[in-house]
């Protein structure tokens, strides 16, 4: 399964769905969705209904392994079920989607223009969970503000460190160094992040892969270097804010990678539709975005 799962990453068509909101992001996500903070009165609760939107979603008939090669999932929804299923089952099994593990527990406070993550306690137990869930691989994010070179530096070796781990625990990990797309130093930082990025590649045994989740860049094909890198299996775009027209354009311009979009694929999709209506405006999107991915 793992290989057959490797393969349709490295080579399928298509592109990654990020459904992985955790508590800080959760409240923003449903409501955009339709549901405000007055519909629920404990994280429980919160969590609940967030599961049934990304239930309704991945459920839908026209969200399948067609067009769509993975799905991130948050902690709680790895460990949930859809249709009776467990998630990461439902995914493989039914969809043909390969199930990845959001691990990180938010970020630190803003130092030298960066976020680094917060430590990530039990990760070793986190990790053993995810291989008994069927998971593949993981994802986590930190973010830069500012083009510090100290800061960045700091923020790639982070992301590697927990890299190797993931790596040792025999899953997949996605390094997501998010560059704000609203720094006035975004440029700048992009440079030197990718500069980072090929030095601690290096520090790679040449049979270790990692997969890279990047900002849409500033200067189109910046990061087509890193796409044809033998330890790198693929890289992913964040859609960070952009709206799902903007982060499609600039997806175009960046041949190699593909989507791992969460609000620029959810953006239209809302409770009250039907299922009907649900599954129209959640086929536009993922024609959209997987027509971006596959140029």
């Amino acid at each position: 399964m793992k290989n057959q799962q490797k393969e349709r990453i490295r080579s399928g068509k298509g592109f990654i769905a990020a459904l992985d909101q955790s508590g800080g992001s959760t409240p923003k996500a449903l409501a955009g969705y339709g549901i405000e903070e007055d519909a629920y009165s404990n994280e429980e609760e919160m969590f609940d209904l967030v599961h049934e939107m990304r239930s309704r979603i991945m459920s839908s008939p026209s969200f399948t392994g067609e067009k769509i090669l993975g799905v991130i999932l948050f902690e709680k929804t790895m460990d949930g079920e859809v249709e009776g299923m467990r998630t990461p089952d439902y995914l493989w099994e039914k969809k043909k989607i390969v199930p990845f593990l959001k691990v990180d527990k938010g970020m630190e406070e803003l130092s030298e223009g960066v976020q680094l993550m917060k430590p990530i306690p039990g990760l070793d137990e986190i990790l053993d969970r995810a291989q008994k869930r069927n998971i593949y691989g993981t994802k986590m994010r930190s973010v830069i503000k500012e083009a510090n070179p100290s800061g960045i530096e700091k923020i790639v070796s982070q992301q590697f460190e927990f890299g190797k781990q993931i790596l040792d625990a025999g899953l997949m990990p996605i390094l997501e160094p998010e560059v704000d797309i609203n720094s006035p130093e975004k440029e700048e930082s992009e440079t030197i992040l990718k500069e980072q990025i090929f030095n601690y590649l290096k520090t790679l045994a040449e049979d270790q892969m990692i997969m890279l989740k990047l900002t849409l860049p500033s200067v189109d094909g910046f990061y087509s270097e890193l796409v044809n890198h033998p330890n790198v299996l693929r890289v992913v775009a964040l859609s960070g804010g952009y709206s799902q027209d903007e982060a499609a354009d600039l997806l175009v311009r960046n041949p190699g990678v593909i989507a791992s979009f969460s609000r620029a694929l959810l953006q239209d999709l809302a409770v009250d539709q039907t299922d009907k209506t649900f599954d129209v405006v959640l086929s536009q999107a993922i024609e959209k975005i997987y027509r971006a991915s596959i140029n």
